[in-house]
């Protein structure tokens, strides 16, 4: 029993791959599809948190930074995929029908610049950032405050430069996918299942990366990051590869994101949307595997449902669930698992021994007087 349960995570990564990849195509309606697949980009991000925050211990607030470079990054590429070679979005045509189009858009117009970009700029972005803040150990509420301002600054420069990026409207009205017809379902299904898939990859990375050397690293950096450094390992060093994995991750969220909802803007990526990142991965137990992507999921079917009827109870609702997790389970529902499996396979303590009684002290027969 004991050789099987390493692999028992890779057996449960193959039940979600079947029901995401097999079934849920095979019997939910396109609405349904679409929604998934806007979980599915969440729980991706929400996958990449897990090991900075539940391995790693940084509290990453400011996960929409990434989330952006590559939703932004995927948005413009969609953007001039649709308005046609050499032409100019139409949201620059109203504002200034004669001005040239922004030297840092023309690169997109490629489709291996704009995978590579989803790719490397979150790496060059969160490097930088992160070598810049562990190097100089901070950490704790310092660098969740300053990762959580960068969310808002990001925002607040997208919603600054209305003709360059559109602004708080964002950029929507794609009608191309790398050549793909966004209105036919059959590519709206293709979408979903290329997010779907990307799920299963980022949670087998993450399961490769827990079991090896560096997952124990990273525990040890956590918990102990003076005993590691006395080892001979730079904690910072630890550190930023986790950070850059979930940065990349939180990329590829936002990349798929945007060809799934049809539209971002600074509100998907600013400090609300990171906060709702991490009340989804503290919902379902940051330090599983499964937990943070079923905890993004679920937070996202409930933004869906009650937040389109009852926007002005949703977040109260949030709130509620959040500080309910925190105090009663910190560990998230997963947590539960484990607590009903040692209850049910909790060994009975073997029977004691019977006592036997000591021997009497030999009585003397006389007593001298």
């Amino acid at each position: 029993m004991t050789k099987i349960k390493p692999w028992l995570p890779l057996i449960g990564i193959g039940v979600f791959a079947v029901l995401l990849l097999v079934v849920a195509p095979a019997v939910l309606s396109m609405h349904w599809i679409n929604n998934l697949g806007k979980y599915c980009c969440w729980a991706i991000a929400a996958v990449g948190i897990g090991l900075a925050w539940g391995r790693g211990g940084m509290l990453v607030l400011g996960q929409g930074v990434f989330f952006g470079l590559g939703a932004y990054a995927m948005a413009m590429h969609l953007t001039l995929e649709s308005a046609g070679p050499d032409s100019l979005p139409v949201f620059m045509i109203l504002y200034d029908p004669s001005a040239p189009l922004p030297a840092f858009w023309e690169p997109f117009r490629s489709d291996l610049f704009t995978l590579l970009a989803i790719l490397v700029l979150p790496v060059i972005a969160a490097g930088i950032l992160g070598y810049a803040l562990f190097k100089r150990r901070i950490k704790g509420a310092y660098f969740a405050i300053l990762s959580q301002a960068l969310a808002v600054a990001l925002a607040v420069l997208i919603s600054s430069t209305i003709r360059e990026t559109g602004g708080d409207t964002g950029l929507s009205d794609f009608t191309y996918f790398f050549g793909f017809v966004l209105n036919d379902d059959a590519n709206k299904v293709m979408v979903f299942m290329i997010a779907a898939a990307l799920l299963i990859v980022c949670l087998l990375a993450v399961w490769q990366l827990n079991r090896s050397r560096f997952g124990e690293l990273l525990i040890a950096t956590r918990d102990a990051e003076e005993r590691v450094r006395f080892l001979g390992y730079d904690p910072a060093n630890i550190k930023l590869v986790a950070y850059v994995v979930a940065a990349v991750m939180a990329s590829i969220a936002g990349a798929m994101f945007v060809p799934i909802v049809g539209i971002i803007t600074p509100a998907e990526i600013g400090a609300s949307a990171s906060i709702l990142m991490i009340a989804g991965v503290a919902l379902g137990g940051r330090a599983s595997l499964f937990g943070p992507a079923l905890g993004a999921m679920a937070i996202g079917w409930g933004q869906s449902s009650l937040g389109s009827s009852w926007p002005s109870g949703w977040i109260y609702i949030l709130g509620l669930v959040f500080i309910l997790v925190t105090l009663f389970l910190p560990m998230g529902l997963s947590s539960l698992v484990g607590k009903a499996k040692n209850a049910l396979w909790r060994p009975r303590a073997a029977p004691a021994a019977p006592v036997e009684p000591a021997a009497a002290a030999p009585v003397l027969d006389e007593v001298k007087k």
